[in-house]
């Protein structure tokens, strides 16, 4: 029994052997020698599984001197390599890659022999060999004094030698740096700090420099172009993590301290030149930066109401409205193509719009109109090409305040349309009521609406008039139309008590009697000024016919009893007032077609002149169409237009002062006022208002507080 006892525990018993204490220095000295001769690359006298085994039995027998002579060891090894490498002047990077890589390789080694060590962390937790190392290879080597100087030096002007184009063939030496640092956990607090600094101060002196050399395009393409260099530089030779400092430092020195010069020296060139991808680099750029955004808004808004303001120059009347429209396109489509199509670049094309439209007071409304007045006249825009118009048009009307204005402009040239069947489409008609009724509302085109109703009603009414005439066989060789008008619908035209000819006069009283034989109880009154005929005259060239306004025609008919004619005698004749009587003679005598001949051959029409019918008169043309300088309305009648304008605004703002008195009963004077700004959608100013309110207290729709003079009382 005893014997097998014994034999099991000396063959199975793989515990602590008791080896006494001194043979363990013994074999640590064994086991330094070893270590001395890996970290000199000389062979040593024993395996790596006998060296493991030698560590083993350390750490088993709980030799304590083991990590202490260890640590020991390895930092006594690196001191000497330090004095080495402090002593070299160059290629310091090459040195230290290189010697950190042989140190890798020999730690590698020596952290085999003590793997039993670090798989056991019971006494040693934190303490394996891979630990140890590395700290002493960062404290004694890396964080010396003179070899980090001599480190971040090199790799600073390794990097400085790529941003000036000297070198290019160190990356493969900095990454391999980098990854050391990395490797020791130390990248951000030796490198960075001094990295982002050469950084900050490279860029500073080279923005300062080129921005006042280059134009803005050269410069922002440069900016991109190091930008791309430092992200692949981030890439290829340092730290993820740097990039986002780094690139800040580019945007600031390069975009942010420079956004003055940039937008002063080279902005405008960009939109005037529509220069698109140059425009999304500043977009992309100026979002990199603080509040770069904002600045890019606020001058893009001043570089509109500059170009903008120059557009609506009184100098430029006649080009004014098309310009702006494509002024408006060339943003709409750099805000697309360049910005995003962010709503802020939309909104500050607005509220520029609103500025400087606006501040040509009524002109823009009225040129608006007449633009509009001759694209609906015009026969040769395709029915799409002139939707597009207006949809643009009414784009640039949402900016107009005095849409009041517009309307009654508006109203004007609509009328002689109509009457003189100078529309050349009647759905681009109804399309453009349709788009100022979801602008406006119903209220603002309910008169144009009823314009068009006038006219296809006078249609019905003349059929059957001439219906009428027919079934009578009264004879009548001429065609005769009425259109039949409700005053309040129309604009006012002046009242001409002209003496028509005796045709005229007889078609009129047949309408007449037609008319209120059917609408009884109803007034008609004739209104001369907008008539039109068409008439055929005989010269020596042969017949022609002539398209005359109906104050030509009665001129021109007088020819017929006389070859020539003084200016009192056509006066007396005719009726006409002088005014309208000499713009008349002079759309005959020296329009592009001269019917009559003057005598004397002045540009005045003196009351001695006499006129003669011109027989020589040719044209390659049957159908002759006589300038109408009568239907043109003058600058009188345009001031006339706007007057009447402004006195309904009056009404407006009485009717809003008193709506909100009455809601309030009582309101200080700059609320009143800050109330009437919200509900007023026309331009109106405080001295107006002012005006508005002292009358409507000398009429008693309201008084002042009498404590506080500041106080509006509504009186019911």
């Amino acid at each position: 029994m005893s014997s097998k006892k014994n034999l099991l525990t000396i063959r199975n018993f793989r515990g602590f052997p008791q080896i006494p204490s001194e043979n363990n220095e013994q074999k640590w000295l064994k086991l330094e020698s070893e270590i001395t001769a890996i970290f000199s690359s000389t062979d040593y006298n024993n395996s790596l599984e006998e060296l493991y085994r030698i560590a083993e039995d350390l750490y088993t027998q709980r030799y304590s001197p083991l990590l202490y002579n260890l640590q020991t060891l390895i930092e006594t090894y690196l001191n000497q390599q330090l004095e080495v490498i402090a002593s070299e002047d160059d290629n310091i990077l090459e040195i230290i890659d290189d010697f950190w890589k042989e140190f890798c390789r020999h730690i590698k080694t020596v952290k085999n022999i003590f793997l039993y060590y670090d798989r056991s962390p019971k006494f040693f937790k934190y303490n394996t060999v891979q630990s140890i190392s590395l700290g002493l290879f960062t404290s004694v080597i890396v964080l010396s004094s003179i070899v980090k100087k001599k480190i971040i030096k090199e790799m600073l002007d390794a990097i400085e030698a790529e941003r000036c184009f000297r070198s290019f063939d160190q990356r493969l030496l900095l990454k391999s740096v980098t990854e050391m640092f990395n490797a020791l956990q130390i990248y951000d607090e030796i490198f960075v700090g001094d990295f982002l600094k050469s950084t900050e101060d490279f860029y500073e002196d080279e923005g300062a420099k080129i921005i006042q050399i280059m134009d803005v395009p050269q410069y922002l393409s440069h900016v991109n172009q190091r930008i791309a260099q430092e992200q692949e530089r981030v890439r290829n030779c340092l730290n993820k993590s740097s990039e986002i400092p780094l690139l800040d430092i580019v945007y600031k020195q390069l975009i942010e301290n420079h956004i003055s010069e940039i937008l002063n020296k080279g902005f405008d060139e960009l939109i005037d030149k529509n220069m698109y991808q140059e425009l999304v680099l500043v977009y992309k750029l100026f979002q990199k930066i603080s509040n770069g955004t904002k600045h890019l808004i606020t001058y893009f808004k001043e570089y509109i109401i500059k170009k903008g303001t120059t557009i609506t120059d009184v100098k430029n009347e006649k080009n004014m409205i098309q310009d702006l429209l494509n002024f408006k396109d060339d943003l709409d489509k750099i805000i697309v193509l360049s910005f995003d199509n962010k709503k802020e670049f939309h909104e500050c094309v607005r509220v520029a719009f609103k500025n400087f439209i606006n501040g040509c007071h009524a002109k823009s409304a009225q040129l608006l109109a007449k633009y509009l007045d001759v694209k609906l006249r015009g026969k040769d825009i395709s029915d799409d090409d002139l939707e597009v118009i207006l949809t643009k048009v009414i784009k640039l009307f949402k900016h107009v305040q005095g849409k009041d204005i517009f309307e009654a402009f508006y109203k004007k040239l609509l009328a002689k349309r109509l009457l003189l069947g100078k529309s050349a489409n009647q759905d681009a008609e109804n399309s453009m009521i349709s788009k100022l009724k979801d602008e406006c509302g119903s209220a603002f085109t309910s008169n144009i609406e009823g314009m068009f109703q006038d006219i296809n009603l006078s249609k019905s009414i003349n059929t059957s008039f001439k219906q009428k005439l027919k079934n009578q066989e009264s004879g009548f060789g001429s065609d005769f139309s009425v259109n039949v008008l409700t005053s309040s619908y129309w604009p006012n035209y002046p009242n001409y008590n002209v003496n028509l000819p005796c045709e005229l006069v007889t078609y009129q009283q047949n309408f007449q009697k037609f008319y209120l034989s059917n609408h009884s109880g109803r007034k008609l009154l004739w209104q001369p000024s907008l008539g039109h005929c068409l008439i055929k005259a005989f010269f020596e060239c042969g017949c022609k016919e002539l398209q005359v306004s109906l104050f030509q025609t009665i001129v021109l008919l007088l020819f017929n009893a006389a070859t020539e004619m003084g200016f009192k005698e056509i006066q007396e004749s005719t009726n006409l007032e002088e005014f309208e009587l000499k713009r008349t003679l002079l759309s005959l005598v020296y329009g592009k077609a001269k019917i009559l001949l003057k005598s004397p051959k002045s540009r005045d029409i003196e009351d001695e002149d006499v006129f003669s019918f011109n027989n020589k008169f040719t044209d390659k043309l049957f159908r002759v169409k006589i300038n109408q300088i009568q239907l043109q309305d003058s600058p009188e009648e345009e001031k006339e237009t706007e007057k009447n304008v402004l006195v309904d605004r009056q009404f407006q703002i009485d009717a809003a002062i008193v709506r909100i008195m009455k809601n309030k009963k009582s309101i200080k004077h700059y609320m009143l006022v800050r109330e009437l700004y919200k509900v007023l959608d026309i331009p109106v100013n405080q001295t107006d208002l002012k005006k508005r309110i002292e009358l409507l207290i000398e009429r008693e729709y309201m008084e002042r507080d009498k404590e506080n003079k500041s106080n509006y009382i509504y009186i019911a």
